[in-house]
């Protein structure tokens, strides 16, 4: 009974900490194995300052796989280098694992050891709290471990950067945080991260890292003399070179130099065989240089055959991807797309009701998977009405994203050449009314729904 006592005492103080596991990670548990090698892949590759932070992550996730001692070797690593470095506030959150790992192992004394050194760690530094510190450093921790777990944490990645930006304003680890999660967020044209960025590489001038992520937002931007600039200086650093090498390959792929871009990814795989990141921007490598020849693939012999031969090169990186990453949606909607232009329609539809199916998706992903479907079914299944059918799912989530006005573009144009054919022409005209309506022309809008009216009551629409 003492001991049920004191097991319940030590798991209602280990409530109280702020570690990984209390944190609230959201995270698929098939995404796991995908995880596990980014995090060693960093930590060998990526000239990481935090990697006692990397070690609690590393330490996490092998407890979420059951491997306990595995684990507790991650947060030994991790507490050599505390003890060497002196990090104060941080060794918080190791000494937090540490002691959630024993209490899963069943070892009550040692986790309640570790709970010692948490409490008089926060006594010594004035925490009213016996088990935690309200401190920017534990916020940037937690914004970290919310960030490598992917898209789901990322908005409360952002929220722990703030908190701790409010505290140091220039801390150049908080900005550089809170500029790739907004980076990550930054799925529109209202530039959430460029000022971010651009800051964060004013306080982090020698991190190619974080301007190959500016290099790309000012790509987007059409600012194309920086972003050369600094994918220039990104690719002259010796620091963190593989990585490097897998993004300013996104870079080169968006220019439409896919040779380039091929070699760097091949440079970068080298090191990181098992990325399915990389995988997957292999075959829009392939699916790329595929496109010009889809034309002239009637008219030249040839061209059939490359078609094919560099689909097949895309569909093997994409199926890599997936089964690296099983929750990769957009390399599935990838491999559909290219297995639709040669023919390949059942497999398709199996690969496109895979992403469609996918829970928890942040809503520009599942804005696109709809906008890539509905575009499928108008020009490889010739159904307008399945294709407007995603194009309206894809609008109702109303986050007004750069794959929303994609979808409402689609949505108008299908729309207006259906009107203009007298193709049920109440139902075109209708659709079209909304479209005026969400792009916020009400007299249009309205003009359009009354013309329908009309129609449905047989009057001339005209008139």
């Amino acid at each position: 009974m003492g001991e049920n006592v004191g097991g319940d005492q030590v798991k209602e103080n280990l409530i109280q900490l702020r570690c990984h596991f209390t944190w609230d990670l959201l995270l698929e548990d098939i995404d796991i194995p995908d995880l596990e090698t980014r995090i060693s892949e960093e930590l060998e590759f990526l000239d990481i300052k935090d990697t006692v932070g990397m070690l609690n992550f590393q330490a996490y996730v092998r407890h979420l796989k059951g491997q306990h001692e595995e684990a507790l070797q991650s947060l030994m690593e991790a507490e050599a280098l505390i003890q060497r470095e002196q990090m104060g506030k941080r060794s918080l959150v190791t000494w937090g694992n540490c002691a959630w790992v024993h209490y899963h192992m069943g070892s009550l004394p040692e986790a309640q050891t570790y709970l010692d050194k948490v409490e008089n760690t926060c006594k010594e530094l004035g925490s009213p709290f016996p088990y935690r510190m309200e401190c920017a450093e534990m916020d940037c921790e937690q914004g970290w471990a919310l960030l490598k777990c992917g898209g789901q944490n990322y908005k409360q990645a952002m929220a722990c950067f703030a908190k701790a930006l409010e505290v140091e304003p220039e801390n150049p680890e908080y900005n550089t945080g809170y500029a790739i999660v907004a980076y990550r967020l930054d799925c529109d044209d209202n530039n959430i991260s460029l000022e971010p960025l651009r800051k964060a590489v004013r306080l982090n001038p020698k991190d190619p890292y974080i301007k190959v992520y500016l290099a790309l937002k000012l790509q987007v931007l059409r600012e194309t003399a920086d972003a050369e600039t600094y994918i220039e200086e990104a690719l002259s650093s010796t620091s963190c070179q593989h990585y490097i090498f897998r993004y300013t390959a996104k870079y080169y792929r968006r220019k439409g130099c896919i040779d380039k871009a091929l070699h760097l990814l091949h440079r970068a795989l080298q090191a990181s065989p098992a990325s399915g990141y990389l995988h997957y921007q292999l075959g829009l490598c392939y699916k790329q240089r595929m496109i010009p020849l889809l034309s002239s693939r009637n008219k030249q012999p040839r061209s059939q055959s490359d078609v094919q031969e560099l689909a097949q090169q895309a569909i093997c990186e994409f199926q890599e991807a997936v089964k690296l990453r099983p929750t990769f949606e957009m390399a599935y909607v990838g491999m559909a797309e290219v297995q639709a232009e040669i023919g390949q329609y059942e497999e398709a539809e199996a690969n496109f009701q895979k992403a469609l199916n996918m829970k928890n998706l942040e809503c520009h992903i599942e804005q696109d998977i709809h906008f890539h479907y509905g575009h499928y079914q108008q020009f490889h299944q010739k159904s307008d009405d399945k294709a407007i059918t995603h194009y309206l799912k894809g609008l109702k989530i109303e986050e007004k994203t750069f794959a929303w006005r994609k979808l409402l573009t689609a949505l108008e144009k299908v729309a207006t050449r259906r009107a203009d054919q007298h193709v049920r022409l109440v139902e075109s005209t209708s659709l079209l009314g909304l479209v005026h309506k969400l792009k916020g022309e009400e007299e249009e809008a309205l003009q359009c729904y009354e013309r329908a009216l009309r129609l449905t009551r047989g009057v001339n629409p005209e008139f």
